[in-house]
């Protein structure tokens, strides 16, 4: 036999399944937070190179430009030179753009973890209705 003591109220028991949600919906922000800071931080990285290579690119062509001044206005071994020098760093900044972008687009953008667990939250909290 149960005492009175032990037996809940369906009122209690809806307070407690409405507080068990509670908490596992703030445990899913936190975890999202948390797995999206995660993948902010895997992404500084190759977002950093990135922005380098845009930065060498730039650089690049002020090279090449300034080759081309060289070139028409008397041709010299150091016309020559600058160009070489923007070449290079324009085929730099090319293959750290490629490489960087694959890096990026290798990361997936959804907070899976969380997807996971909300699913399986979802299923509990059916379960608990029942």
């Amino acid at each position: 036999m149960s005492t009175p003591q032990m037996q809940r109220t369906v009122p209690e028991l809806l307070g407690s399944i409405v507080n068990n949600i509670q908490q596992i919906i703030r445990s899913e922000f936190a975890l999202a937070k948390a797995e999206i800071g995660e993948k902010a931080t895997k992404a500084s990285k190759p977002a950093s190179a990135l922005g380098a290579a845009f930065l060498m690119a730039f650089y690049g062509l002020g090279f090449l430009l300034l080759a081309a001044v060289y070139a028409l206005s008397t041709v010299m071994v150091a016309g020559f030179a600058a160009l070489i020098v923007g070449g290079v760093l324009v085929l730099i900044s090319v293959a750290l753009a490629i490489s960087s972008v694959k890096k990026l687009k290798s990361l997936p953008p959804a907070p899976e973890r969380t997807i996971q667990t909300l699913k399986e939250d979802v299923q509990w909290a059916k379960e608990q209705i029942r």
